[in-house]
């Protein structure tokens, strides 16, 4: 039965403070009251952080189906009329991705959370943006291509980064470049890893700093040591609340990013604070997300190709500390500016998107790859 407005589902069990909500909580609160209805189908605990609260705030409905098995969980989607449902995790932790195969929606879509594809014909489409996905990759994927403009990736702007700590405060020295990854260390190849610490030996004084995992931090330091550079070169920073975070990633000069897996989020959040990210990118979706960020922030020139460019350009802007300055002053200058920060835009070029899915659909017509341009041609003329 036709409603007066498109109704999009959201599944995931990440609707806490998570990567995912963090990411997408200003996009949900710019969609479009009018033509938009949101229902969220949570199936994760509310870890009791406040971003729970925020997200039932802005869904018209916030449906709990952590006690349902996928059968009931489909039903309660289909009896609920969701137009679009857009599923949030993929193959990841806590997913009930295996419910779409029950079709409880009758356009389906895979976001944000899994990047790659689904597989299968469960799918419709998979949002993503040109450069993630070309045109001669497409056919490498099950799902239709949905081409956001500029990233496929959604990012906030109101949470501004707080005052940045003192470099002593967080246990960096007072002198030297800091060289950053706060991904987590099983993206880490002895590849990458050499890279780095060849630029270690390369940059007297500067120092490398990573996340603090327990089960990885012997193992790196003796890598290091195998590698010529001295264990304490290596600086490990402990979890913390995201202001917190955002605040201390503004101490890093440069942030290195891993390959085949890039920095997604942790990308992102390191262009928000103002610091530049080099990139390497590769064939996969999960190989060209820190490639989309940098382009949709200004910077498309810390995206590399290979790794020996990779090595070639982080040791040339290690020994040039006023390009690097002058980087993450352009990064500053441009923040509210940026096709990445600015939700707005991406939330109308998503909603293009979601309107030309769901015209196609009761057009009676096939998913096929769709932009922003093909998506609004599919709209009626409006008067």
């Amino acid at each position: 039965m036709p409603h007066d407005r498109i109704r999009v589902g959201y599944l995931s069990s990440d609707f806490h403070q998570h990567a995912t909500s963090l990411l997408m909580i200003e996009m949900l609160e710019a969609h479009d009251q009018g033509d938009f209805a949101l229902h969220a189908y949570s199936s994760g605990a509310d870890d009791g952080l406040g971003m729970r609260q925020r997200l039932r705030a802005r869904f018209d409905a916030f449906t709990d189906i952590g006690a349902m098995d996928d059968m009931q969980a489909a039903r309660a989607i289909h009896a609920d009329g969701i137009d679009i449902l857009v599923d949030l995790k993929g193959f990841t932790a806590g997913t009930r991705t295996e419910l779409l195969t029950y079709r409880p929606a009758p356009v389906q879509v895979s976001y944000l959370g899994y990047p790659g594809t689904i597989g299968g014909e469960f799918c419709d489409y998979l949002i993503s943006d040109p450069f993630i996905t070309p045109a001669n990759a497409c056919g490498d994927y099950s799902e239709s291509m949905a081409c956001l403009p500029d990233s496929y990736q959604p990012h906030g702007r109101r949470a501004l980064p707080a005052p940045r700590p003192s470099r002593a405060a967080v246990g960096l020295p007072d002198e030297g470049i800091v060289f950053c990854c706060f991904n987590q260390a099983f993206k880490f190849t002895p590849e990458v890893f050499s890279i780095w610490c060849a630029l270690l030996d390369g940059t007297p004084g500067s120092v490398l700093w990573l996340l603090a995992d327990d089960r990885a931090e012997g193992n790196l330091r003796r890598e290091a040591m195998q590698r010529g550079i001295r264990p304490d070169r290596l600086v490990f920073a402990p979890d913390c609340p995201q202001a917190e975070h955002l605040a201390r990633l503004a101490l890093a000069d440069l942030v290195l990013d891993t390959l085949p897996y890039n920095a997604h989020t942790t990308a992102s959040d390191a262009l928000w604070a103002g610091v530049p990210v080099l990139t390497c990118a590769g064939d996969t979706f999960a190989s060209r997300v820190a490639g989309s960020l940098l382009r949709a922030a200004g910077l498309p020139e810390l995206v590399t190709h290979s790794l020996a460019d990779y090595a070639e350009l982080a040791q040339a802007l290690a020994n040039d500390p006023a390009r690097l300055a002058q980087l993450s002053r352009r990064l500053q200058d441009q923040r509210m500016s940026a096709p990445l920060f600015d939700v707005r835009r991406y939330t109308l070029d998503l909603e293009t998107l979601y309107r030309g899915m769901w015209r196609r659909h009761t057009d009676g017509l096939a998913p096929v790859a769709l932009g922003t341009a093909e998506a609004r041609r599919a709209l009626p003329a409006r008067d």
